[in-house]
């Protein structure tokens, strides 16, 4: 991607609009994008003013967060949208903190390894934000570990997790919530040991009263994906995730509202990486190979026989999708769309983009500086982002404020207030 590109794609506005406000066409313009040309140090000077004042125009903030194991920022994208400030991020993979720094505002460094940054070096923050990894914890008695004059608690039982270092910073802050997020499997990981000591921690330890919640995404995205997602707060709360409000899932949008058209209505400036010609058509690299078509095929046979669902996933138009994962790469088995007198194509990431709800309809476009590979890692293992819009809007009242007349939760307030 180039730079005329990268800075164009954060101002949020098209070729055509950019045309009139620089001054030159859009044939010169397109050129600029695709690098064929050298753009104006001009029209570049231009571009970096408009990023900084759209980054400067804001408001104060009606709370700050952090966001750990941040990944393309998923749950980071949730709570900018009700006006919360990132204070500080940390993410490992290269990659992806490729992908976070295109597309959000960082005053801050993004750090890298969380284990090795000190609770006390981070921003004082009113949310905590982590898409933490699921890893087993070993426990023994706390009477034993007494015996041994060791310490017991979170700093024994989660030491070596990096639940553990959302467990120090939490304790170390104190924040007024935290948004964790993890796989549905959570809840039985390690024979429910793992889930059992997570909760304990939050609550007995840590003190905070902690709801939690596995939600599908189906009802906001055309895809099956469950994820558990566990809130708390640290004054006596009666916030709860049961009062989130799920869209009828009869409602729910399908797989038609992510995929190219391939009708020549689809503009091209964001899409050129993977569409072609007038008619929009997706490039022929993601059409399956007859070897690889055949495999698939046989291999979900072989499994049928045997009384096994093991094989691909294929949709149409009309479906939604299995569960997006970050192995889609290899050989996008578990999500193929179907082509007339044709094999099977992969999504491209554009339309991971939108199947994750990273890119939504009338908002700026979601910038993929990375390789198709990486790509499609980073959204198989991100979060759905309109799930995590709909939690922030219901934890943003007790966000901003924690004293509610007559004791009715805001959604209640809500309801009454529309009924």
């Amino acid at each position: 991607m180039s730079e005329f590109s990268a800075l164009r794609e954060r101002t949020g506005l098209s070729i055509e609009d950019l045309s009139t406000q620089l001054g030159f066409s859009a044939r010169t313009l397109y050129r600029w994008e695709n690098g064929e040309t050298r753009p104006r140090k001009a029209a570049i000077t231009l571009l970096n003013s408009l990023v900084e004042s759209e980054s400067s125009d804001c408001d104060e903030p009606d709370f700050r967060f952090i966001d750990l194991f941040a990944g393309i920022g998923g749950l980071r994208r949730g709570f900018d949208s009700i006006g919360g400030e990132c204070v500080f991020t940390s993410e490992w993979n290269k990659y992806s903190v490729q992908t976070y720094k295109a597309n959000y505002k960082c005053d801050h460094e993004v750090v890298g390894d969380i284990t090795q940054i000190p609770a006390n070096q981070i921003p004082k923050h009113d949310l905590l934000l982590a898409g933490f990894p699921c890893q087993p914890f070993s426990i023994a008695g706390v009477s034993k570990k007494n015996s041994l004059n060791r310490p017991h608690g979170f700093r024994c039982d989660a030491q070596g997790t990096l639940f553990f270092d959302v467990a120090r910073i939490i304790e170390h802050h104190q924040p007024k919530a935290f948004l964790l997020e993890n796989v549905k499997n959570l809840v039985n990981h390690d024979k429910g040991n793992t889930f059992r000591v997570i909760h304990q921690i939050l609550t007995k330890e840590l003190g905070y009263h902690v709801s939690y919640k596995v939600v599908d995404a189906k009802s906001w995205v055309p895809q099956h994906r469950e994820r558990i997602f566990i809130a708390g707060f640290r004054d006596d709360s009666n916030f709860s995730l049961d009062d989130l409000i799920i869209p009828a899932l009869e409602n729910g949008p399908k797989m038609s509202s992510v995929l190219h058209p391939q009708d020549g209505s689809e503009k091209l400036e964001s899409c050129a990486r993977f569409i072609h010609g007038k008619k929009g058509r997706v490039l022929d690299k993601y059409t399956l190979s007859d070897k690889l078509w055949n495999y698939l095929q046989g291999y979900a046979e072989k499994h049928r026989l045997k009384g096994n669902g093991f094989g691909f996933g294929l949709v149409g138009p009309n479906d939604i999708s299995r569960t997006l994962s970050a192995r889609y790469y290899k050989d996008g088995s578990e999500i193929l769309i179907k082509q007339r007198s044709r094999n099977p194509r992969r999504l491209t990431p554009r339309e991971c983009a939108r199947l994750m709800g990273f890119d939504q309809p009338g908002r700026k476009k979601f910038i993929i500086p990375v390789s198709d590979t990486q790509a499609y890692k980073q959204f198989g293992n991100a979060v759905v982002v309109p799930v995590v819009e709909s939690i922030a809007r219901l934890m943003q009242p007790w966000l901003v404020t924690s004293e509610f007349e007559g004791g009715i939760r805001p959604v209640q307030k809500e309801l009454l207030a529309v009924g």
